[in-house]
């Protein structure tokens, strides 16, 4: 019969690919797997892949299904100083592994896909509500809802993480700040899900490589939910011109530095923006986050007899989940690196993720350790102009619900299937059943 250790190692295995030894912990699983398959990812992170690619090929071509490839970026100092180099790196030809022709692009266009300083003009629009200070003074409303969401679902017993507990706080909090109607949070979450989980069948009929995506080719994500937010978009800056408010919306909607106001596509693509990486990203941190700590029970017994290293479990545990698992970018100019030739027009492709379990930056990296210090994670994105604005709104949020589960975290145990995305680039957990013991 299994001992409590070893179904703990069992599952652990299951999620990370990871083994410990008596010498400490090593990959393994297949070090050839096709990391641009979403199908891969439903099985859990292919660390061993990307070790190998860190490793041995730390500048790889990968080939794609549709005949085109890329240049797989894995190491961790690697990643930053491309990153920083957004004149030889561009983000204005996309930010995903999908081909898109200048229409598309210049349709679904967001501050995501623009350099400075088209992009520092945008975020500088929104910038302001998102700033540490600025985010500390939520921190009583988030403490709020959260205690609200769990007090909804603790006393059930058995329910399902995701989606009773950390698809709720995010989105009713981003909803709040946006100015939208508290009743339309479901509406929002669920379009959100379709654009995000727009390569999983459970968010979408429309499945972008299963299906006939064309009619949407111009909607963010390539996803008919993307016309949906556009319209809602639209409403809802019909009523803040003639009501405005103290809310993001509002904000926007305001004429830039130089005068002038986002155009009515501009605003329409910023709002969906929002939606989709302000709920997703920090939902599945949040679950990953819950599940190392139960598949890590010393380091839980270790946060509930020291509570004030909650603030550093929430940074490993966003190392450890790197949601957004990569971001792809499209050289300038001939590059060499590694020995390797980077050439104008290639599409590069950061992958965040494996630089978070980069053994240079970080030792023993398959090891969770709530108080691992430093922890200069990607998760947010590090170095150039594109960190991740909603980073403090994400930290305080993971650690509000962190301080009013951590009582109760002893008694939570997984009892159904850990369900993960079939998603390429997000590494995300849709289902999570607990039982409260």
């Amino acid at each position: 019969m299994p001992t409590r250790a070893s179904e703990t190692q069992a599952a652990e295995v299951h999620a990370t690919g990871v083994e410990a030894s008596h010498t400490g912990r090593r990959v393994i699983g297949d070090r050839w797997i096709d990391i641009t398959d979403p199908d891969v990812y439903r099985g859990g992170v292919p660390h061993a892949t990307f070790q190998r690619l860190r490793d041995d090929e730390p500048v790889a071509w990968t080939e794609e299904r549709d005949g085109s490839g890329f240049w797989s970026i894995t190491r961790y100092e690697d990643i930053i100083a491309c990153n920083r180099d957004f004149k030889t790196f561009t983000s204005r030809e996309g930010i995903r592994l999908e081909e898109m022709d200048e229409q598309e692009t210049e349709a679904r266009r967001t501050m995501m896909e623009m350099d400075p300083p088209e992009h520092t003009r945008l975020r500088r629009l929104v910038q302001g509500g998102f700033t540490r200070r600025m985010v500390s003074s939520y921190e009583d409303a988030i403490r709020l809802l959260a205690r609200a969401v769990l007090d909804e679902a603790l006393p059930t017993t058995r329910f399902d993480f995701v989606t009773d507990v950390a698809r709720q706080l995010p989105m009713r909090m981003l909803g709040r700040l946006l100015g939208a109607p508290e009743e339309d949070d479901g509406y929002l979450v669920d379009r959100g899900d379709a654009m995000i989980g727009n390569t999983d069948p459970e968010f979408t009929e429309h499945v972008v490589g299963q299906s006939d995506t064309e009619d949407f080719r111009l909607m963010p994500f390539r996803s008919p939910a993307g016309l949906e937010l556009f319209e809602y978009a639209q409403k809802l800056a019909d009523d803040r011109r003639a009501d405005p408010k103290d809310d993001v919306v509002t904000k926007l909607l305001a004429p830039t530095m130089d005068g002038e106001p986002l155009s009515d596509l501009e605003f329409k693509n910023f709002f969906t923006l929002m939606v989709a990486a302000g709920n997703d990203t920090t939902r599945y941190s949040m679950v990953g986050g819950l599940v190392a700590l139960l598949e890590h029970p010393e380091e839980l017994t270790r946060l509930q007899e020291h509570p004030e290293l909650v603030p550093s479990a929430v940074e490993e545990m966003l190392r450890w989940t790197s949601v957004t698992m990569h971001f792809r970018r499209t050289a300038t100019a001939d590059v060499d690196l590694h020995g390797q030739r980077i050439r104008a027009g290639d599409k590069v492709v950061f992958w965040w993720l494996a630089g978070d379990f980069d053994e240079r930056q970080f030792p023993d990296p398959y090891r969770f350790d709530i108080a691992r210090d430093p922890n200069d994670h990607l998760a947010f994105g590090r170095g150039g102009p594109h960190r991740c604005i909603g980073e403090w709104l994400a930290r305080l949020e993971i650690r509000v619900l962190l301080e009013e589960l951590l009582p109760h975290l002893d008694r939570l145990a997984v009892v159904g299937p850990v369900e993960r995305m079939r998603s390429n680039f997000i590494s995300g957990i849709k289902h999570l059943p607990v039982e409260v013991r």
